[in-house]
């Protein structure tokens, strides 16, 4: 499908006019650097509500409950939403959805759709994706769904779009039309059943064809545990994360725009007059600053052990990279690559860092001192009308946080069901529809309702 640069822009939200997206962020530590309540009361109180569809999934037992009958939501008053696809549903391809949903992107499709690609972050010994031999990379694992959604927020067609792979946890769009999925798993051969390597991204091609996308591992992206990506569309260079407590961040800049086969170089954050400096604790002195980087190079990106002693990050690190802690979500807009570090900072509840590349400087925007403002930020992404809207990944009640132009925090969805995460957040290109799945036991959710209402 053709997708465009400027198609991206606005997918990403850059389109937003006369939107600062680090500007909600420096408001809201501003804040709480002042003591202040950084709680605002966004679209109005959360109301337990059961989907619109419900007479579609009375008697569908999942998790234990009844999806027809069980309030999945807590949502602001205005707001409503449809339960579109769960783990287990028949699909058109004759699989059955995998579970644990996890990252995602939405993509304009024909005749007004939307065109979901989302991730499953399942174990090796967990019921995958399953596709022909030939489209399987190993023959264990998850892998991707492909969703069509027609404007009514209903499933019109949904299939297996890569298989094989293994916990595959978030990703990223790109500018030309594809869905780049991560591994963020070691497994080695003859363990775990596996056959081949694993700890690598996968390139998914967005169509409403049912189609199997090539299982072919984008080695020179590097072998680690990846989490999520960001492509900066004027130069095609890609941004990744990794989920470990000592991680970095990378940059991969390929040989060839648009083909991330083409091979190319891998890179690894560093911030100038900080060797290997561990930005989870003390950091918060630089709060708010731009700090110059450089980038450092990666030797051996697809290291044959996983052994500590030559893994990419600590190749990086030996060369005097940046240390985060747990990097997760990333998200690209209005020229800038944000990431979240879900257990950084000096309490451990999380951290949000946005990457300048015209200037090459990384910002502390915002880091949570308790579990009440933020609880472990996981996925990232920004509404078309500029507020920022991050899945918590923490530990009780989950929601997804909303942070406005005034740099207040607003509770925007509760998981009304169970403590698990919130996932996969993202805006419907026409932005009329925000897409999020709850991880388990594995509901994706389509929600829509008085977007432009003033948030306070």
């Amino acid at each position: 499908m053709a997708f465009s640069r400027r198609r991206f822009l606005s997918l990403a939200g850059a389109s937003a006019a006369g939107v600062s997206m680090l500007s909600p962020l420096e408001a809201l530590y501003a804040r709480a650097a002042r003591g202040q309540v950084a709680r605002g009361v966004g679209y109005g109180s959360l109301k337990a509500k059961l989907p619109e569809n419900a007479d579609e999934l009375v008697g569908i037992i999942l998790g234990g409950f009844n999806l027809g009958t069980t309030p999945l939501l807590e949502l602001p008053p205005g707001f409503n939403y449809t339960a579109i696809s769960y783990t287990g549903q028949p699909m058109d391809d004759g699989n059955r959805v995998p579970g644990s949903h996890d990252g995602m992107a939405a993509f304009s499709g024909p005749n007004n759709t939307t065109i979901l690609v989302r991730n499953h972050e399942l174990n090796p010994t967990a019921n995958g994706a399953i596709a022909r031999p030939e489209f399987v990379y190993d023959q264990i694992g998850g892998g991707t769904t492909t969703i069509v959604v027609g404007n009514n927020r209903r499933v019109r067609k949904h299939f297996v779009s890569l298989a094989g792979t293994i916990r595959n946890c978030a990703g990223g769009p790109t500018p030309w039309g594809s869905w780049v999925s991560c591994e963020e798993n070691l497994t080695l051969p003859g363990s775990g059943g596996a056959t081949k390597k694993h700890g690598y991204n996968f390139e998914v091609p967005v169509t409403d064809e049912i189609k199997v996308a090539e299982p072919i591992p984008l080695v020179a992206m590097g072998r680690f545990n990846h989490e999520a990506v960001a492509v900066d569309p004027a130069t095609g260079w890609v941004y990744q994360t990794e989920d470990e407590g000592s991680s970095c961040f990378y940059r991969f800049r390929p040989n060839e725009y648009g083909n991330l086969r083409s091979g190319g170089v891998l890179e690894a954050l560093a911030i100038d007059g900080m060797f290997r400096v561990n930005t989870r604790t003390n950091f918060l002195q630089y709060k708010n600053q731009p700090l110059p980087v450089q980038w450092v190079t990666i030797d051996t990106v697809d290291p044959v052990t996983n052994s500590s002693t030559i893994a990419v990050r600590t190749q990086g690190q030996n060369k005097g990279a940046a240390i985060f802690s747990r990097g997760e979500g990333c998200w690209y807009g209005n020229g800038l690559v944000y990431f979240t570090c879900t257990n950084g900072g000096n309490v451990g509840q999380g951290q949000v860092f946005a990457y300048d590349p015209s200037n090459d400087t990384i910002t502390l925007v915002v880091e949570s001192t308790n579990s009440e403002e933020l609880n472990a930020p996981d996925n990232i992404t920004v509404a078309p009308f500029g507020d920022l809207f991050v899945c918590e990944d923490g530990s009780g009640t989950e929601y997804v946080i909303g942070v406005n132009q005034q740099g207040e925090l607003y509770r925007f969805a509760t998981n009304a069901i169970n403590g698990s995460e919130f996932a996969g957040a993202c805006f419907s290109p026409d932005g009329h529809t925000l897409f999020v799945n709850i991880q388990s036991p594995g509901i994706t959710c389509a929600i829509w309702g008085p977007w432009t209402r003033r948030r306070s």
